[in-house]
């Protein structure tokens, strides 16, 4: 008979018995970080209700307004817990060269023993969570299963509204189900009888994956990806090395329907770097008469040939973390709408009657706030009143966009690729890919402008491959290969993907926007399903298919500006690749040659 294992602490609720190999994980956990309690979380509503007044009790939820925002809590963390910190980010792989030049690397036995004698005693006065969640519909073939471990309610709490929290997790890992390590700690045990912080961290970081054998540790931060562990570091770090070994795609990308005003629906993925308009797309309205958009995830895919063969796509989550500042009613409504309850927000501003405020919200900022940081707001100083990277976390189903097959088994099929980048010239607002190896090449030397550069000049342009530079959790080059594996594997169902890049930010000399964005993308939406259909033509370009018209009925638009967005400048385009061919080269003998084949080409084209 296999050995039974009980937890060291539990309460009446969670007395059936666990899987042996999770119990053991956890009292290793235990003997290490020394908790003072150990609570198995369900994910039912009666244990966020118990996580949500212990913590208005503590200080760290400020309960908002029943009124302007039910159901809705404020936190402010500490001003050096505020964001995802790459550079304490790390792939701890055997051997260096499998985490690749884009990745932090440290060996894992160095990194286990510098977090083992970090964590000895991390969690004392503290109680330690253990978090079984879905990454996926429960019982999807394409989900994949984990256990997180934490002292942080918080983190709790947001993971509740995040992904799929359920003991049922366990019964599949009990059933031989794999599953992903997540250990996390804040770092900062609890003296007796001491008043606990409000937002308890450690300055000392580290964000740590153990691709081979599937875990993540994590110390020191409270906030975001840095403690969220299913998000970016199992959902993507992971979970691209899984999806490599297993054969299908883990990607940073949006996922939503749409539908033509003939009312055929097709579903695309999009990935764009941030600050390039992904939830505005994934929540877009369109303006075009008849077309609607449909919301299936804002952030992460996972896309895996089906039983028929074609490829189909899950949203891995179950809620958004979004970025506040910039969102409003005239950028995002959806968005502005899903937030009015039941919505937790992170290091926003505070308004006096209760209700939250961030920079872009509305024109004006109110009067008598409170900083993000907890301070009298002045504006005259030109103090930012949220943080920047202020977040909002709630349910999926808060979203009213949502498609009903947000959460159907076996996911979506999916019709197109789309990539993005922030970019002022080079790139048209619109082009497709002349093949999927060519698609596979735009994703591969995508780029953005940094969004801080001096109005009127060209921002630094940081290539950003597939929108996974942070995220990929292995060589890059070896997951460029993965791409061109999965497109000689679709190829021989003879049903792939057409891949686009679309370009919103293109500006005119005077440094302004020429494309308006938002709700008029579903123009380019226009085009592209129509070149799905076959219904329109489109002219060569040496980076790709143009249109050779696009509608723009309605639409206040020069035909000058609109010539700018759908031209080529040949001299710009061979010093982009000047900067890609830089970028490339650092994967050295890593690097698909069919990628080097397309450059190539590419450069052939551009001297005809």
């Amino acid at each position: 008979m296999p050995m039974t294992l009980t937890p060291p602490t539990t309460s009446p609720r969670t007395e059936e018995p666990r899987p042996v190999d999770v119990l053991e994980w956890v009292h290793e956990a235990v003997a290490l970080l020394e908790p003072d309690s150990v609570t198995w979380c369900d994910g039912s509503a009666a244990e966020a209700q118990r996580l949500t007044d212990l913590m208005v009790e503590q200080g760290t939820l400020v309960s908002l307004s029943s009124t302007k925002r039910p159901g809705s809590y404020l936190v402010r963390s500490e001003p050096t817990d505020v964001a995802r910190v790459e550079s304490r980010t790390f792939i701890c792989s055997s051997h260096p060269e499998d985490a690749g030049p884009t990745n932090n690397w440290v060996d894992p036995t160095e990194m286990r023993e510098t977090l083992r004698d970090l964590s000895r005693g991390a969690m004392r006065g503290r109680t330690l969570y253990v978090v079984p969640f879905s990454m996926g519909p429960l019982g999807s073939p394409m989900a994949r299963s984990g256990v997180q471990i934490t002292d942080s309610p918080y983190v709790v709490l947001s993971l509740h509204m995040m992904v799929r929290v359920s003991t049922k997790v366990l019964d599949a890992i009990d059933e031989g189900a794999p599953w992903v390590k997540c250990l996390h700690t804040v770092g900062s045990p609890l003296a007796e009888d001491a008043r606990d912080e409000a937002w308890p961290c450690n300055d000392t970081k580290y964000i740590s994956h153990f691709p081979e054998t599937r875990e993540i540790w994590s110390f020191g931060s409270a906030y975001g990806g840095n403690a969220l562990l299913p998000k970016k570091a199992f959902a993507l770090r992971i979970a691209s090395v899984l999806a490599r070994e297993e054969g299908w795609m883990a990607e940073h990308m949006l996922l939503v329907k749409i539908t033509s005003p003939q009312g055929k629906s097709y579903t695309v993925v999009a990935a764009f770097p941030s600050a390039c308009g992904k939830t505005n797309f994934a929540m877009m309205q369109p303006t075009l008469p008849g077309w609607r958009v449909e919301t299936l995830g804002d952030d992460i895919a996972w896309l895996a040939p089906g039983s028929d063969g074609r490829l189909r796509a899950i949203n891995p989550e179950a809620g958004f973390f979004g970025v506040a500042p910039g969102t409003s009613a005239a950028t995002n409504p959806v968005a502005m709408n899903m937030l009015a309850s039941h919505t937790l927000f992170t290091n926003v501003a505070h308004t006096d009657d209760g209700d939250v405020w961030w920079e872009g919200m509305t024109p004006q900022a109110p009067d008598n706030l409170t900083t993000w940081a907890g301070s009298p707001h002045s504006a005259s100083t030109g103090e930012s009143a949220a943080h920047p990277n202020a977040r909002f976390t709630v349910r999926l189903e808060a979203c009213a966009s949502l498609a009903p097959e947000w959460d159907d088994p076996e996911g979506v099929p999916v019709d197109a690729i789309i990539f993005g980048g922030r970019r002022s010239t080079t790139m048209p607002l619109v082009l497709e890919a002349r093949d999927w190896n060519h698609g596979v090449f735009l994703g591969a030397t995508m780029a953005s402008e940094k969004t801080a550069a001096a109005e009127g000049a060209l921002g630094e342009v940081r290539r950003d491959p597939f929108a996974m530079l942070p995220f990929c959790g292995y060589n890059m080059g070896d997951y460029m290969q993965n791409w061109i594996d999965m497109g000689d594997r679709l190829r021989t169902v003879g049903r792939m993907p057409r891949i686009f890049h679309v370009n919103w930010f293109l500006k005119d000399s005077d440094g302004r926007f020429i494309w308006p964005g938002f709700g008029e993308n579903s123009r380019v939406v226009d085009w592209i399903v129509n070149r799905l259909e076959g219904s329109v033509a489109a002219e060569p370009s040496p980076i790709g298919w143009l249109p050779k018209s696009l509608n723009t009925e309605g639409l206040d638009i020069a035909e000058e500006a609109l010539e700018a967005l759908l031209s080529v400048d040949r001299d710009l385009v061979r010093q982009d690749l000047e900067d890609a061919e830089t970028f490339l080269a650092q994967f050295g003998d890593r690097l698909p040659a069919r990628i080097s084949e397309e450059l190539r080409a590419t450069r052939e084209r551009l001297s005809l």
